[in-house]
C-alpha cells in the first residue's frame, strides 16, 4: 500500500500543539485528512532541521508550516535558514513561511485568549480545581500571577497539557484565537 503525500504538513514541537490546531480545524468545519494537511508532532524543536530536510525545498517540497515557541524561535530560525527558506530570516519571514511563534508557549497562548477566569471554569469543569488550588498554595507558587500558575499547572501531570489544549480550544470564542494557532491554521 502507498500511502498519498500530503499536500500540507504542519510541524509542531509536541502533541498538545497537534491537538490544538485539531481542534481549532474541527471547529471551523475543516476536515484536515480529507484537504491533505498533517499535523507532526516533531519531538521538541531540536529536532526541526531533521523535518525540514525531508519535507522541505531539499527533500519533498511539501507546503510546511509550523509554530514554536518563543524560547525556540532561534532554533526554528537557524533550522529555516540551513534548510535553504532564506537568510537572516526575521520573525515577519517566518510568518511568511507559515512559522508562528508563541508568546512562552501555547498554553500561554490559550490562557490570554480565555482569560484566568474561563481557564479556571474548564478546570472546574474537570473537577480539577481542587487541584489546582492545592498546586496554588504550594511556595514555588507564591507571588506568581494566576495565568503563570494555570500555564505550570497544566504541565504538572502527564498528558494534561493535550487534554486541556483541547477543552481550551473547544472553549475559545472563535473571534478571540490566539494569534499563532490562527496563523498556522489559515497558512495550510
Amino acid at each position: 500500500m502507498t500511502l498519498a503525500q500530503p499536500r500540507a504538513v504542519v510541524l509542531v514541537e509536541g502533541i498538545s500543539d497537534r491537538v490544538a490546531i485539531e481542534t481549532l480545524a474541527e471547529r471551523r468545519g475543516r476536515n484536515l485528512e480529507a484537504e491533505g494537511v498533517s499535523i507532526v508532532p516533531i519531538g521538541g524543536a531540536q529536532a526541526i532541521g531533521r523535518f525540514l530536510d525531508v519535507l522541505g525545498p531539499k527533500g519533498s517540497d511539501v507546503r510546511l508550516a509550523g509554530i514554536c515557541d518563543v524560547a525556540e524561535e532561534g532554533a526554528f530560525k537557524r533550522a529555516l535558514e540551513r534548510s535553504a527558506f532564506g537568510s537572516d530570516l526575521t520573525r515577519a519571514d517566518m510568518e511568511r513561511l507559515g512559522f508562528y511563534v508563541c508568546v512562552a508557549d501555547l498554553e500561554d497562548e490559550l490562557i490570554r485568549s480565555l482569560g484566568a477566569v474561563s481557564v479556571e471554569e474548564v478546570i472546574e469543569g474537570q473537577v480539577e480545581l481542587g487541584s489546582f488550588r492545592t498546586f496554588q498554595k504550594q511556595p514555588a507558587q507564591q507571588g506568581r500571577t494566576t495565568e503563570a500558575q494555570l500555564r505550570r499547572f497544566m504541565g504538572t501531570r502527564s498528558g494534561r497539557k493535550a487534554k486541556y489544549a483541547r477543552l481550551l480550544v473547544d472553549a475559545l470564542d472563535l473571534s478571540r484565537v490566539a494569534r499563532p494557532l490562527d496563523r498556522v491554521l489559515a497558512h495550510v
